[in-house]
């Protein structure tokens, strides 16, 4: 019969009901691997949120009901593996997130507009009025950089700066034409302040007061 228990017992041993870690890891595939398809409610927005919690809580009885197991040491030796699996895969995607984070930041930092940018805070005597001498760039910058085919492009950065008498960011964007690049905004942000220090405004922009940002 359909509803016949697969395993004996057919209520999970106490000692497998446990929370399972492949469940709650790798959610709707784990389900399909076990035959568990309410996993597939994770494509569920909102349902997501809280079903990758019921998996891990519930996973491992609705797996013993759903899928035939040898014994108890089978379905602990195959769940064992899921959950394996499910830390790989979560290891590999934030080492390739954290690659990826270093490798776009190292971009920004090698680029031409952050080392226009980082000279003119440097030669700029309202920079050093504000933030001090000896104005280094923090760890964490931010922005965009853009090429086209016919080598015009553009570049936004946002930068984090300190000094020895206080701390703020820059903001600047270039301008590539015939290959060459033009810082023509650096908007300078200290911390404390609303209103930014201009540096530099070759397009003659309205300024407005505010927080800065990219």
């Amino acid at each position: 019969m359909a509803d016949q228990p697969l395993n004996n017992p057919a209520e999970i041993p106490a000692d497998l009901d446990r929370w399972n870690w492949g469940a709650f890891l790798l959610n709707w595939i784990w389900g399909i691997g076990n035959s568990v398809f309410i996993a597939l409610l994770m494509f569920v927005p909102l349902v997501n949120i809280v079903m990758i919690f019921v998996l891990g809580a519930r996973g491992s009885r609705w797996a013993w009901r759903n899928r035939a197991w040898r014994d108890a040491e089978h379905f602990r030796s195959v769940q064992r593996k899921w959950a394996i699996a499910g830390i790989i895969v979560w290891a590999g995607a934030l080492l390739l997130a954290v690659g990826l984070t270093f490798g776009v930041m190292s971009a920004l930092k090698n680029s031409l507009t952050y080392a226009l940018t980082m000279q003119e805070v440097r030669s700029s005597a309202t920079a050093k009025a504000a933030l001090g001498d000896n104005i280094e760039a923090g760890f964490w910058v931010n922005g965009n950089i853009s090429i086209d085919i016919d080598g015009s492009g553009d570049a936004q950065l946002s930068i984090p700066l300190s000094g020895s008498k206080g701390s703020g960011r820059v903001v600047s964007r270039g301008v590539r034409t015939n290959g060459i690049w033009d810082l023509r905004l650096v908007l300078l942000q200290v911390d404390g302040s609303d209103t930014p220090l201009v540096l530099k405004n070759k397009d003659n922009l309205a300024i407005p007061s505010g927080s800065l940002g990219i």
